[in-house]
């Protein structure tokens, strides 16, 4: 009867039945407020003291909708998708239209792992990048689940090994300062390597989606004011603006390591140049903000109850009733606390913020089993990411869900969170264990 169990199940239980997210998480952080032990003014005032924590992700999320509205409208990543499409001919035969399929999801997951290092803007690009690419998508009959999968996967596996860019954070910054402080002594060569083989299993959930599970076509409708859209000419002048907004937008975010600032770059560029001559620049940044507001609105209802959770206490409870339980089974102990780490992951929606949560009781309970340091880094390094992937408060999942689903037809639930949940998490779980045990 753990609080943090019955708010995360119910929280799951309620997404997949269709109720909104926003409610979803609202509804289970009362209820873990209450069953951990709170009043509900406790409670209230420990969810509204949380919300400020998702407020800049959300800004950030509705400046970049109507950045990417704004871009749409200069042509230059709808000229990709037409250029692809006339590559392609009027009659697309099934040979050439399946090494598309491959060659676009292979630049997806490409493009996706040079955001977290290369040029690390997260999930900036995928309200800029995915929406003119739908109508190829569409073409090609590729099923936006596959499509989920390879952009989740850059997005996650990429911060587990590489120590570079948001790698570095979550490696280094975050990880490796944890456990450094709760009594093992690692040092930054150590945590990649010890990460590698728990990463093996995402790269297995990417192969098992694109060859197995997603495989053949599946139907979607073309949307009438895409095509249009795709089939205006594009003017040089257009195209120029909108390529110094691109590299002013990531210029300013680099420098100023802030998406909110990037985006507004952007947008500004656009509404004094003149690119937006045509339409309402209101109408323009309303469209992108309403694009994104559902994500924002999930993120900031996470942050809530992400408080809540840890006001009750309750993860060091569950932890503490686990070990009592594990007796000496140290196989039966890495597993359960995997499990611990995606319950708890899952319910917050950031594998960054749930380190702090759990090295300091992890660490001490790992040594006791008998685990090596490097094991204890697959160990709170896999619980971490464990539940990033498949959880509906997850930018991992909530970005893709963002470009995807602009014309209506990909559903947050069932075709992100779901598709990444068994693809990713299932085959994490196992080679977090197997890390464990062998490290």
């Amino acid at each position: 009867m753990n609080a943090v169990v019955i708010a995360v199940c119910l929280m799951l239980a309620m997404s997949i039945a269709r109720i909104n997210v926003v409610i979803a998480l609202t509804v289970s952080a009362v209820v873990a407020g209450v069953v951990g032990g709170l009043s509900i003014d406790q409670t209230v005032t420990a969810f509204n003291d949380g919300l400020g924590g998702g407020a800049k992700i959300a800004l950030s999320y509705a400046l970049l909708g109507a950045f990417a509205v704004a871009l749409s409208h200069s042509g230059l990543t709808n000229l990709v998708s037409s250029s692809v499409l006339k590559f392609l001919g009027k009659e697309q035969q099934q040979q050439s239209s399946g090494i598309v399929r491959y060659v676009l999801i292979a630049a997806l997951v490409a493009m996706s792992i040079s955001s977290q290092n290369i040029l690390p803007i997260h999930i900036a690009f995928i309200p800029i990048l995915i929406p003119p690419l739908l109508q190829l998508m569409t073409r090609l009959q590729l099923d936006r689940r596959l499509v989920a999968c390879s952009l989740t996967f850059g997005l996650v596996t990429t911060y587990m090994v590489l120590p570079v860019g948001f790698g570095g954070i979550f490696l280094n910054d975050i990880l490796l300062t944890n456990l450094n402080e709760n009594g093992l002594s690692l040092t930054s060569a150590d945590v990649p390597s010890a990460m590698l083989i728990p990463a093996m299993g995402m790269v297995l959930g990417l192969l098992v989606a694109i060859f197995i599970s997603y495989r053949k076509p599946r139907q979607y409708h073309e949307s009438k004011e895409f095509t249009a859209t795709v089939a205006a000419k594009v003017s040089k002048k257009d195209l120029a603006i909108a390529i110094l907004a691109i590299v002013a937008t990531l210029a300013v975010q680099l420098r100023t390591d802030s998406m909110i600032f990037g985006a507004l770059v952007g947008f500004i560029i656009f509404s004094f140049s003149g690119a937006l001559k045509q339409v309402d620049k209101d109408d323009v940044f309303t469209r992108g903000t309403k694009m994104m507001a559902s994500i924002g609105f999930i993120m900031i209802a996470a942050s809530g109850f992400a408080a809540v959770v840890d006001a009750t206490g309750q993860v060091a409870t569950l932890v503490k009733t686990l070990g009592e339980v594990i007796g000496d089974n140290k196989g039966l102990a890495a597993f359960l606390m995997l499990v611990v780490g995606l319950l708890i992951t899952m319910g917050i929606g950031s594998s960054f913020s749930t380190i702090p949560i759990i090295a300091t009781i992890y660490v001490p309970l790992a040594l006791h089993f008998g685990f090596s340091s490097t094991a204890v880094v697959a160990l709170v390094g896999t619980a971490a990411a464990l539940g990033d992937a498949g959880s509906p408060a997850s930018d991992s999942t909530l970005g893709p869900t963002a470009g995807l689903n602009v014309d209506g037809q990909h559903d947050h639930i069932r075709d992100s969170v779901i598709p990444t949940f068994i693809h990713y998490n299932i085959p994490l779980l196992i080679f977090g264990w197997i890390a464990a045990m062998v490290l």
